[in-house]
């Protein structure tokens, strides 16, 4: 099978090897409490239960009204000690549930509901009541995502089952365990976005996968084969290289197809699900299991023994130190929530893991870029790197120097943030945190602008009925 791919992109070494031959282990903090954060994607919810209740494993403890809105469910049965602001990925705090798991084994679980006899509105309701959200990071709602413009014909459902991100291999090691539930949630994608019983749509889904996991193959093939959707799901090897793993490039290199800008992947005729969330989607209907548990990976240079281990949703990632894993004596320079390219370096490992919580990194020194920043020297090493085909550079010099519209010009909020500009930046130019710094900028802008209008237009409403 021929590897396909995208221009640009870099090749940072992989240490997959750390942690791409362990087991998903179950496991449970030794402190028996989580501390779930009341919203994991899509719109703000609020608790619907206070301290002091007692709550059972799958009941809803936040959620909110709006067609935006994901439920969040406790992971555990027990009692409610209090909820506060906790530190969270991204090094902000934000309004937690903290819950002590007792050994009652209450639960409050979905009845079970076959996917292929519902209507793609119960299945879209199903999705949404199990709070499924994206789990490769953004977290973007399932039953929206899965539920496109009438007007946007879909053509393919991809599985990015690339993981490109240094590190990480829970995604290859649930491929590995659990091949049958990855083909079976991809086929309860495509029956819904193929309009549900009796629906019209054609569309075909492709697992894409990187060519470092291509012995994968062979148990992909056989569950698509055991599940009858040999016409339906195939197989597309990419090559090893990052950001393969980025919407716009993994439709790319499947399809051929190109995301127009500032557009989506539905613009493109394409749905993207991660191999987490597939797997999701499948238990929330033949197990009526909402997402209140994950995978992720633990490595880095500065752990003793990487593993992959599977825990409740609001695990705070200090509570498995020392039962879990251990790290090397004074070996930790840098903790990641998330991959090292594009994950959120954090100030400790005192944060729950979150829906898109796809791994925790502990870098040493040697792992990690350290130099101080130096002047740009203009070498257009960025540009040829860059994926997107922006000038990296440019854009960070008009941000420097105060021209935000001209820095839009040349593409910044069109950048994806994936780092390969800064990793090979001789320089060691701050790129992406400045990208960052002037895309919200322009984000807050606008917002500013739309609550400007929106109390011009009150007003004008309010005057005109006197």
């Amino acid at each position: 099978m021929r590897a396909k791919t995208f221009k640009g992109g870099i090749h940072p070494k992989e240490y997959k090897e750390l942690s791409n031959n362990c087991p998903i282990t179950p496991v449970f903090p030794s402190t028996k409490t989580v501390t779930i954060p009341v919203t994991m994607g899509g719109a703000p919810n609020q608790p619907v239960v206070k301290a002091g209740d007692e709550v059972s494993r799958g009941q809803v403890i936040s959620t909110g009204e709006g067609f935006m809105n994901c439920p969040v469910h406790s992971p555990v049965s027990g009692k409610v000690k209090k909820i506060q602001n906790c530190l969270i990925t991204g090094n902000s705090t934000a309004p937690c549930i903290i819950i002590e798991a007792d050994d009652s084994g209450r639960e409050s679980l979905l009845p079970v509901l076959n996917p292929f006899e519902c209507t793609k509105e119960d299945a879209l309701k199903r999705i949404r009541e199990a709070g499924i959200v994206g789990m490769g990071g953004a977290s973007f709602p399932a039953h929206v995502k899965l539920n496109p413009p009438a007007d946007k014909i879909i053509d393919y459902v991809l599985i990015n089952a690339a993981e490109c991100e240094p590190y990480l291999t829970c995604d290859e090691r649930t491929i590995k365990k659990t091949p049958s539930k990855l083909v079976d949630g991809l086929s309860i994608i495509l029956h819904i976005v193929n309009g549900g019983k009796g629906g019209s749509g054609k569309a075909k889904g492709i697992i894409v996968l990187e060519d470092n996991k291509e012995y994968l193959i062979p148990d992909l093939e056989k569950a698509i084969s055991d599940a009858g959707q040999n016409d339906t799901i195939s197989v597309c090897l990419v090559k090893t290289k990052y950001p393969q793993g980025a919407e716009k490039f993994i439709v790319s290199a499947a399809t051929g197809r190109e995301i127009p800008s500032a557009k989506l992947p539905a613009d493109a005729g394409c749905v993207i699900s991660n191999v987490g969330t597939a797997c999701a989607i499948s238990d929330a209907f033949r197990l009526g299991l909402p997402l209140i548990e994950r995978s992720l990976t633990i490595s880095g240079g500065a752990v003793e023994k990487p593993v992959n281990i599977r825990v409740p949703v609001g695990t705070i990632i200090s509570d498995l130190m020392p039962e879990v894993f251990q790290l090397k004596e004074n070996a930790v320079v840098k903790i990641i929530s998330g991959g090292p390219m594009m994950g959120f370096a954090m100030a400790c490992a005192d944060f729950p893991v979150a829906k898109g919580t796809s791994g925790v990194t502990f870098l040493t020194e040697k792992e990690t870029f350290l130099e101080e920043e130096s002047q740009c020297i203009s070498c257009g090493s960025c540009v040829a790197k860059c994926a997107m085909r922006l000038s990296p550079a440019l854009i960070v010099r008009e941000l420097k120097a105060g021209n935000l519209e001209k820095a839009k010009s040349f593409g910044l909020m069109d950048c994806i943030e994936c780092g390969c500009c800064a990793f090979v930046c001789p320089a060691k130019v701050n790129l992406i945190q400045r990208i960052r710094l002037g895309k919200g900028i322009v984000r807050q802008k606008i917002a500013e602008e739309k609550a400007k209008a929106a109390a011009k237009a009150a007003a004008e409403k309010s005057e005109g009925g006197k």
